[in-house]
């Protein structure tokens, strides 16, 4: 099969275009299971303060909860941690995943490039649309370099075999778009509407 665009492959993040984000229920329960204040708010500035070590494998799974909390949290806690916080982020868009399917169907090479720790990165690789889908599944607690660092973009790049100015990236932060942009990737910065998706990698159909 040949592709039905002039791309040759599409490299995509997870978390934001096949990902959904977190409920706000699904906040506060992590929350509670961290023993944390009513103040939601805080808690997830405390969250991400470390993620990107986190995402990055530079941190443990018990190294960054300690981070986040102030303490290190017992093995228990630790465990519920860890499966809350994979598991919000485990939904994934329907809508985003038939449009992926019909375009890999007419011959698209898909990568996936996912900024995500090591407990989140093992259970994508276990979803089927994630085995039938893509050629390869980057992601930087194992590339041990996060997006937007040209490293995790070139290591894509080279997954695809492809020239950059033939690769779409698609991302929902703009400045990862940029970064891949420098590079010569083609970019689509994702606003949440699976027809974005569709019109650059079905043309044929939009």
């Amino acid at each position: 099969m040949t592709p039905t665009t002039d791309l040759d492959a599409v490299i995509l993040v997870y978390n934001g275009v096949i990902g959904r984000q977190p409920s706000a229920e699904q906040w506060r329960h992590l929350a509670r299971l961290a023993a944390w204040s009513d103040d939601v708010t805080s808690f997830q500035g405390a969250f991400w303060s470390a993620r990107e070590a986190y995402d990055a494998g530079q941190l443990s799974d018990l190294a960054y909860w300690a981070r986040v909390l102030g303490h290190r949290p017992g093995p228990r806690m630790l465990r519920e941690l860890c499966a809350a916080d994979t598991a919000m982020w485990t939904h994934t868009d329907e809508r985003v995943l038939t449009v992926l399917h019909s375009a890999h169907g007419r011959g698209l090479d898909m990568v996936l490039l996912s900024n995500a720790p090591h407990p989140l990165s093992d259970v994508l690789d276990t979803h089927d649309w994630c085995r039938r889908l893509m050629t390869r599944a980057l992601y930087s607690a194992r590339l041990e370099v996060c997006k937007p660092d040209p490293a995790a973009y070139r290591q894509a790049l080279d997954a695809t075999g492809s020239a950059a100015q033939r690769v779409l990236f698609i991302d929902d932060r703009a400045d990862n778009c940029r970064a891949a942009a420098r590079l010569g990737l083609r970019t689509l910065h994702y606003s949440g509407q699976p027809a974005e998706v569709e019109a650059a990698l079905l043309p044929s159909t939009g």
